[in-house]
C-alpha cells in the first residue's frame, strides 16, 4: 500500500482536490506526471472528454490540434485494451512514430504506464503516468509498479464520475438481489466463492454467479471494484 492508502481518492470532495490526490499518487509511485481523461459518449450528442492532469503547458501547446490522439499508439491501445501498457521509444519507434516520441521526450515523457477502464452506457476512463527515467528493470517491482497503478485506476475512476459527470450523466443506483447484496457483502469480509457459498447455503457455482451479476448491474470491471462502489452507493455496510 503507497502512503495514504488508495483509498483518499475517493474522499476528494472538488476537482483540485481530486487533482492533488492523482499528483500525490503518481509522485509516490515514481513519476513526474499524471493524466486522467474521462469520456463519456452521448451518440449523436457527440462524445465528452474530461481531463485532470499535471501536464506542462508547453506540452500541450505543442501537441494542441495535430492530431496526435488518433496516431498515438499508447492511446489508441487504451481505447481498444482494458490491460495496462507499459511504453517507452521502443513502443513509437516499431509503428514509425519515432519523432513523435522525440517530440515528447522534451518534454519529460519517456516512458509511463497507461491503462483504460471500460465501463457500461459509454463510460471510459483512462489513466497514465510518465516520467523521463527508465521504468524498474526488475520484472518483480515492475509488476508492483502496475499493480499499484490497476488498484488506484479503479478507486479513481469512481471519484471520477462523482465528481466531473454532470448530475443527468450520473449512473443511476442499480438495483441489486438480496443474495447479491450479501454475496457482496460476504465478498466485502473477504470470504472465498466457496466460503460465500457455504454462508448463504448455495454452491460456489451460484455464488460466483450472483458476484459476477452485480458486477455487471454495478459497471464493474472485478468483484473488488464492484464492492467499493456498493459500499459508496450505500448498497452493503
Amino acid at each position: 500500500m503507497l502512503p495514504g492508502g488508495y483509498s483518499s481518492v475517493l474522499e476528494a470532495k472538488d476537482r483540485e482536490e481530486f487533482r492533488e490526490e492523482l499528483v500525490r499518487f503518481a509522485n509516490n509511485l515514481g513519476f513526474n506526471t499524471v493524466a486522467a481523461l474521462t469520456v463519456l459518449e452521448r451518440g449523436v450528442a457527440g462524445t465528452d472528454f474530461i481531463s485532470v492532469d499535471n501536464t506542462p503547458k508547453a506540452f500541450t501547446d505543442a501537441f494542441r490540434d495535430n492530431g496526435r490522439g488518433r496516431r498515438d499508439p499508447v492511446m489508441q491501445h487504451c481505447r481498444k485494451q482494458s490491460v495496462p501498457i507499459i511504453w517507452n521509444q521502443d513502443t513509437y519507434t516499431g509503428q514509425g512514430l519515432g519523432e513523435l516520441w522525440e517530440l515528447q521526450a522534451q518534454f519529460g515523457y519517456n516512458t509511463g504506464i497507461a491503462m483504460a477502464l471500460h465501463m457500461p452506457e459509454g463510460r471510459h476512463f483512462v489513466l497514465g503516468v510518465d516520467r523521463d527515467q527508465p521504468l524498474p528493470s526488475n520484472s518483480g517491482e515492475l509488476q508492483r509498479v502496475v499493480a499499484d497503478l490497476q488498484l488506484f485506476a479503479v478507486h479513481a475512476q469512481e471519484a471520477a464520475v462523482r465528481l466531473l459527470l454532470p448530475e443527468q450523466q450520473q449512473p443511476e443506483k442499480p438495483a441489486l438481489t438480496p443474495r447479491e447484496l450479501e454475496a457482496l457483502h460476504w465478498t466485502m469480509e473477504g470470504k472465498t466463492a466457496w466460503e460465500v457459498g457455504a454462508i448463504l447455503g448455495i454452491s460456489e457455482r451460484t455464488a460466483v454467479l450472483h458476484v459476477n451479476n452485480a458486477m455487471h448491474k454495478l459497471g464493474c470491471v472485478s468483484k473488488h471494484a464492484a464492492v467499493l462502489k456498493a459500499l459508496r452507493l450505500g448498497l452493503i455496510h
